[in-house]
């Protein structure tokens, strides 16, 4: 790798850290002013009850950070492959956009409801699959720990994407629910991703950089106390740019590995639900997603974010040896 390329690398994190912790910065009073506050769940975690109105829809500057900067280094790469990725990552934006938007008029702490969000996320995920089609990168997968590809039919292959998109999507969503607990994690797998792209030249390493500079950026003011929150906006944003960059570079199957605790996040939720109406409303879980039952259990925010967050690292240092 050549000094121009990590001069490169460096500038997009750099760039997109100043370019949202800026945004962010003049996001908050502005929030303030219209009064877009968070809307408690009432069966949440008590304690959380202090953080009603506490802005949110904070996720609005480092998705602009992720896009700013993935059109600056697509026009200096002329690397069209980080173009879906962009794409992904902005539709499903709008789509938290939406929900958060209408969560704050309605004041409470729905917005959209599951058909119209599913709906919405299956038109998203179908119009990425049709342009990674278009990219010649259907139907072949990465197999972790055998370094090598393989050719699957096309129905199969658009089963597990559409798996990968709204699974990746939706628990990552439900990963956003302690102060800087999504953000952080997703610093993570964001950066692991950027460096498979390297390894294996697969076009969307200048997105994924911004993704690990834009959240250091918003972590500023994400970490616990937090002063803003990113609300469903960051948090489905996120979600479509690791599913998008997993899939450009045909490696869906890896989030199963660094994107565990996404994965646990979303079936402690599934598991839970089954489990209270299969037995008439008893719990297996203290409260879902799991990040709770550790609150519930006496450790603080800080301690399950950082736990989830060294958790993530190291399953980054396996996908890597497994790449």
């Amino acid at each position: 790798m050549s000094n121009g390329l990590i001069g490169k690398y460096i500038l997009d994190i750099v760039l997109a850290l100043a370019i949202s912790a800026v945004a962010t910065a003049a996001l908050i009073p502005f929030l303030h002013k219209l009064k877009f506050g968070q809307q408690i769940r009432e069966e949440g975690p008590r304690a959380h009850l202090k953080k009603a109105g506490t802005p949110t829809m904070g996720g609005i500057g480092f998705l602009l950070a992720i896009l700013v900067c993935g059109i600056i280094f697509l026009v200096v790469s002329r690397d069209v492959r980080m173009v879906p990725v962009l794409l992904l990552t902005l539709l499903f934006g709008l789509i938290g956009f939406i929900d958060d938007f209408l969560k704050i008029v309605k004041k409470q702490s729905e917005g959209l409801n599951p058909k119209q969000k599913l709906l919405l996320q299956v038109a998203a995920a179908v119009a990425f699959i049709i342009i990674l089609y278009a990219f010649g990168l259907g139907s072949s997968l990465r197999i972790p720990f055998l370094s090598r590809e393989v050719h699957i039919p096309a129905p199969i292959f658009i089963f597990i994407a559409l798996c990968a998109i709204l699974g990746t999507d939706n628990a990552v969503n439900f990963t956003d629910g302690l102060d800087g607990l999504c953000s952080t994690v997703t610093v993570f797998t964001s950066l692991f991703f950027a460096i498979a792209s390297i390894r294996i030249h697969g076009g969307v390493e200048f997105v994924c950089f911004a993704g690990v500079g834009a959240l250091i950026g918003f972590l500023i003011f994400n970490r616990h106390p937090a002063k803003v929150f990113m609300g469903d906006t960051g948090s489905l944003a996120l979600g479509g740019l690791i599913a998008g960059s997993a899939l450009m570079l045909r490696m869906p199957l890896y989030i199963l590995i660094v994107g565990l605790i996404y994965l646990i996040e979303i079936l402690s939720v599934v598991i839970q639900v089954a489990y209270f109406k299969k037995t008439g409303g008893k719990r297996i879980f203290r409260m879902t997603p799991i990040h709770h039952h550790f609150e519930l259990g006496g450790w603080s925010e800080n301690k399950v974010v950082a736990v989830f967050s060294g958790i993530t690292l190291i399953l980054c240092v396996i996908g890597t040896l497994a790449t």
